[in-house]
């Protein structure tokens, strides 16, 4: 969809996302769902940061513009315009997993 605009962002299947994950642990997983919705379930490990919140704190979630992002919410439209504006703002290596409803693994409460 935003590829006619400029770079496309890449993306994962949320199986392959956790094969990954699993191998490389400096991998970021951002959720930028709100902050209740995290905390009703969310992927372990993952560093909250709502969508809304994004351009006034991912540079101290997340201070290397070269860190390897993989970003989620609920069906895929927030992460997809998270990823966008991630990308069109020096971050190198961004990722879209989509959906935290596609997660085959276990989803974390509290």
């Amino acid at each position: 969809m935003f590829g006619l605009f400029g770079k496309k962002t890449p993306s994962l299947s949320m199986k392959d996302a956790q094969a990954e994950l699993a191998k490389d642990r400096s991998i970021v997983l951002l959720d930028v769902r709100t902050k209740d919705e995290h905390k009703n379930g969310h992927i372990k490990g993952s560093v909250n940061v709502p969508l809304d919140r994004l351009p006034v704190s991912i540079a101290q979630k997340v201070p290397s513009k070269q860190a390897k992002l993989f970003v989620y919410c609920l069906s895929g439209s927030r992460s997809s315009q998270a990823c966008s504006w991630l990308m069109k703002n020096g971050y190198e290596n961004v990722t879209n997993l989509g959906g935290i409803t596609a997660w085959p693994g276990v989803v974390v409460r509290g």
